[in-house]
């Protein structure tokens, strides 16, 4: 037994008296054959054993590979982190390209949005053409206004009926289009400030006006959008005609060498401004003031 000791056994014994050895395990620490025991180091601990109960030691390897079996553990331990680390890494990743391209993708639409606007903003508005009078019998002070408007190049339709006028004299009137004062310039071939409200009507439109309202006479409408819709596309005119006896209450109109000027603007877009003098004198009812 000596050649066992510091090695690694398995040590069957039987007690006297008992039918069924037992097997125990661990390392051969030492042998007292003068006492009769061996000391046993197993995983209960230090112990003796009889030397007359010992039926057979067999050395093992058994500790050997528990060691190994331990090492090949600690492995798959690692492994397993590294794995729920790489599968985490993946799911961060996976995370933030979500959160990365739904941001592209709301910056490109908010790009487009802003860009479409601009343009709109930039390429549409209405230009003035032109501004004309018309003055009372004694041709003393001018009554009412025709502006001639169309849309600018390339521009948007325009809703006429989202589209104001603005007057600024004495003071500052806003007008809104009254939709029923909306007509074709060849109704009835009455001139634009002898147009009626409709066909065979006795009511003129600048006889319906008032500080807060103009009315329309479409003076180029091919496919009638301003007459049924209100609705100013590419190549229409419209005159727009404004009741200065309303705007300007406390004249009865536009006096000689007297300033008036505004904006026609549209929902989207650029404004059209006008600025007009009127003249020393009215020599005709209908006078050009810009």
């Amino acid at each position: 037994m000596e050649r066992l000791i510091g090695k690694y056994c398995k040590i069957v014994t039987k007690e006297p008296g008992e039918e069924r050895a037992c097997v125990i395990t661990g390392t051969l620490e030492d042998v007292d054959y003068k006492d009769g025991f061996i000391l046993v180091d197993s995983t209960q601990g230090l112990g003796c054993l009889r030397i007359n109960t010992i039926v057979a030691i067999k050395p093992g390897h058994k500790k050997g590979h528990d060691k190994k079996k331990i090492k090949d553990d600690d492995e798959a331990i690692v492994g397993i982190g590294t794995l729920i680390i790489f599968i985490a890494m993946i799911l961060v990743a996976a995370v933030a390209a979500s959160v990365i391209i739904q941001t592209s993708e709301t910056l490109q639409q908010r790009a487009q949005t802003v860009g479409t606007q601009t343009i709109r903003e930039v390429s549409s508005g209405i230009v003035i053409d032109s501004v004309t009078g018309f003055t009372n019998v004694d041709r003393t002070r001018i009554e009412y206004l025709a502006i001639l408007a169309r849309p600018r190049a390339g521009s948007k339709d325009i809703d006429l009926n989202l589209t104001t006028v603005s007057v600024l004299h004495d003071s500052l009137n806003i007008l809104q289009l009254n939709p029923s004062l909306v007509v074709s310039v060849n109704t009835d071939n009455a001139s634009i400030f002898d147009t009626p409200v409709e066909s065979g009507s006795s009511f003129k439109i600048i006889d319906n006006l008032t500080s807060g309202t103009y009315g329309i006479v479409a003076v180029h409408d091919a496919d009638e959008s301003i007459t049924s819709t209100g609705g100013m596309n590419r190549g229409d005119r419209v005159m727009i005609l404004v009741n200065l006896t309303a705007v300007i209450p406390d004249s009865n109109g536009l006096e000689t060498r007297d300033r008036i000027y505004g904006r026609i603007q549209p929902e989207t877009g650029a404004s059209g401004v006008y600025d007009s003098i009127a003249p020393a004198t009215y020599t005709e009812r209908i006078v050009d003031l810009w």
